[in-house]
Formats: C-alpha cells, structure tokens, sequence
C-alpha cells in the first residue's frame, strides 16, 4: 500500500530521507536504497506500509531474546525491504527484492496478537522493521491502546534516526539489534553502512527497553578474538549484564566463504565471557544455551532444543539472591 512517508523534506526538487542515516536524496520516481520509500511527484511515500511478506508464531528465544519472557511465543512479522545490503543476508529473498506481499490495517495486526494461544505480543522481524516505520509506529500504537498487555518486539540492524528511534521507543518492550562487527570497514564493505550509527541505536535504546545483541562471527572477516573481546568490552561498558548472541556464519545470498569453525565460535563465547554476564552461541548445536547465575553458578533458564524451562519466578537467584535481568 502506498503511504505518506514520514522523516524527509524538499531538496532541489527531489526528496532527502531522513528515516536512517544514509540520507537518501531521491529523484522523482526513484527509490531510496532501502527499495521501499520513493518520491512520487515531489511527495516521499512509502510502498511497504501493511504489506506482510512473513507471518508465524515463534518461540521468542528465536528472535533470539533470551531474558524477555523466557519459554513464551510471540506473533512475528515482516514485510519487504532493508537500508543494509548484507552479502550474507539469510532472508535476501524478502530484504533484498520485493517479494509477495498481502495488506493487513494496523488495528487488524493487533487484534491477531489475542488469536495464538498464549501469545505475549507482536515481533517485528524477517526483513528490516526499521524501513517500516509508519506502520510498525502505527501498529505499536494499536497494540499498546487496545491490548496494553501484550509486548511490543524489533529485531532490527539497528540503523535508523536518532528522531525516528526516540518516536518508536515509548512503544517497544524489547529489540534485538545486530552489531555486526566494532570496525567501520566492515560495515562499509560488507553491509554498507556504518557503526558508529548502530552504537547510538544502541546506547539510546537499552535505556528505554529490554536490549539484546547479536553479532555473526563471519569466517575471515570478523571472528578474530581481538574483535569479539572489542564488541563485548564495548557492550560491558554499557551494562556488563545486556545479553550477547554470537551467531554461527554459514554461506548465503551472495557470500561463498565456508562456516565459521565451531571452535572459533566455542573461544569466542570465552573470550567474551572476560567482560559480560551473558554470553550464548547461536547457530551451533550440542552446545549449552542455558542461563546461569553470574554469581553461585545456579541454572536460571534451561534450554535444550525447543525446549525452555524456567527454574526461577523472580529476577533474582533463588539461591544466593543476585539480581538477575531477567523478563519474566
């Protein structure tokens, strides 16, 4: 559906976005980079706004977010798009074209919310959310006025304006956001973008809501231990307690380069564990994913599978009392 974009203004007769940081200057009847918002005779619209590409009922450990409602599912879903063009993109098929897509209102959204069977919300995830911003902004707003129970959940890139984030975050509860490496060269070559912008999504949004970080540890690209240890001393500086998930590269989309080893994955988990609380290996199998006590060693959440067990219903260790940052 095409719709009113919000964040841009008129620039020599052409449209300058400002939804995320690229800045697109776009000509009429062009697209900005992210393939979703153009300019429709001097006018910059939207093409994404209700249009569902995904939809499913998720375990919420496979946003992954492993200290927000632990066991619980979540409505997920994701429409066409993304500001980032990733040569590993796992959901090219959605990000990187526009793929099938059917209308559904915001109200109509929300309401599905209360269909699944113990459902606590709706994710917004597959392709970028961030690109979707008016109907994500609307939906949120629906969901939070009718059903002010249910939760509201980004699974983002993390790369969107300052002004954007700071509309949208009094509605979410929690995000996942991708650091996908601390140096700007990778960024720049291999997702096009930079990080200095997620780092202040970043810091901006684990004020406001339940934050968790994930990074894809890419064979020869960024899986050296001195970058795993410089992302989880970056994140420790922020709060030593916010989650990391290091996730198992394997070849997609355009990138050919074998998975990462296993026991690169198995030492990084180690070195990051020097500076955070909370460290869990995605992408991996045999491997413990379980959530323990930072202090006495206590097993909080067992996880084995699809299958999440919650030993504790306090955020707090049952046995020697240490807060734990645990969404129950």
């Amino acid at each position: 559906m095409i719709h009113d974009a919000l964040f841009w203004k008129e620039e020599d007769n052409r449209a300058r976005c400002f939804l995320c940081p690229h800045h697109c200057l776009i000509g009429n009847e062009k697209y900005g980079l992210c393939s979703a918002r153009t300019n429709q005779a001097g006018k910059l619209k939207t093409i994404n706004y209700g249009e569902i590409s995904s939809m499913a009922v998720d375990p919420v450990e496979k946003k992954p977010l492993y200290h927000f409602k632990p066991g619980k599912r979540i409505l997920s879903v994701g429409s066409f798009g993304c500001n980032f063009s990733c040569d590993f993109c796992q959901n090219y098929s959605i990000a990187q074209s526009r793929a099938k897509s059917e209308y559904l209102p915001p109200e109509q959204l929300a309401a599905c919310s209360m269909a699944p069977s113990g459902n606590i919300g709706i994710a917004f995830t597959y392709n970028e959310p961030s690109i979707w911003f008016e109907y994500v902004y609307d939906t949120v707003r629906k969901l939070k006025e009718s059903y002010p129970d249910k939760k509201a959940v980004l699974v983002t890139n993390g790369y969107i304006g300052p002004e954007a984030l700071d509309m949208l975050l009094p509605f979410i509860d929690a995000m996942n956001i991708d650091l996908k490496s601390i140096h700007e060269d990778y960024y720049k070559k291999v997702c096009g973008g930079d990080v200095g912008a997620v780092q202040k999504t970043i810091e901006a949004a684990y004020r406001k809501c339940h934050v968790e970080i994930t990074t894809l540890l890419v064979n020869g690209l960024n899986d050296s231990m001195e970058e795993t240890e410089a992302i989880a001393s970056w994140l420790a500086a922020l709060d030593k307690n916010i989650p990391l998930h290091l996730s198992r590269y394997f070849p997609a989309y355009r990138m050919t380069r074998p998975a990462t080893e296993e026991s690169v994955m198995v030492e990084a988990k180690k070195r990051a564990e020097k500076h955070l609380n909370y460290v869990y290996l995605g992408n991996m199998w045999d491997t413990d994913s379980s959530t323990y006590c930072p202090e006495c060693g206590k097993l909080l959440i067992e996880r084995q599978g699809s299958s999440v067990g919650v030993l504790t219903d306090q955020p707090v260790c049952p046995d020697c009392g240490a807060p734990v940052p645990i969404i129950l």
